[in-house]
């Protein structure tokens, strides 16, 4: 029997909605794929990548002390998100020109190139330029 699943949902915990829609969609440039009102404080908020099919981020605001804990450490100081991109640079200099923190400068890896970059609370993320595989000809 075949299995077919995707991943549709991440959710990040955030302070504010509207800060955190801001950050994504100027900074990153995502696109705001839903923003409802589920009841008074509480909204469904979803991001997605420019060109992504399917994954996206629930954007959650945090109702306690525990989940406010946890903002800007979602994944104990590892990567939280790998964005993939079709151009490194033109990306990198958006990203530049809107603020956004980046721990360290570009670099290039076998796989491609990469740099680290905070989330408006502090969640390391990785924007990524993946090199094509070099395939060798067989003489």
């Amino acid at each position: 029997m075949q299995t077919s699943q995707n991943l549709a949902l991440v959710t990040l915990v955030v302070r504010d909605y509207d800060e955190a829609i801001a950050f994504y969609t100027r900074a990153l440039q995502f696109r705001l794929i839903a923003d409802d009102e589920l009841e008074p404080g509480k909204r469904w908020v979803v991001v997605q990548p420019p060109g992504s099919i399917g994954a996206g981020i629930l954007l959650a605001k945090a109702v306690n002390a525990a989940q406010e804990a946890t903002i800007g450490n979602q994944t104990g100081g590892r990567v939280f998100l790998f964005l993939h991109t079709d151009d490194f640079w033109r990306d990198f200099r958006v990203m530049k020109a809107e603020g956004v923190s980046f721990r360290e400068e570009p670099r290039e890896e076998s796989y491609g190139t990469v740099v680290v970059f905070e989330d408006l609370y502090g969640n390391l993320c990785d924007l990524i330029e993946r090199r094509e595989p070099v395939i060798a000809s067989v003489s």
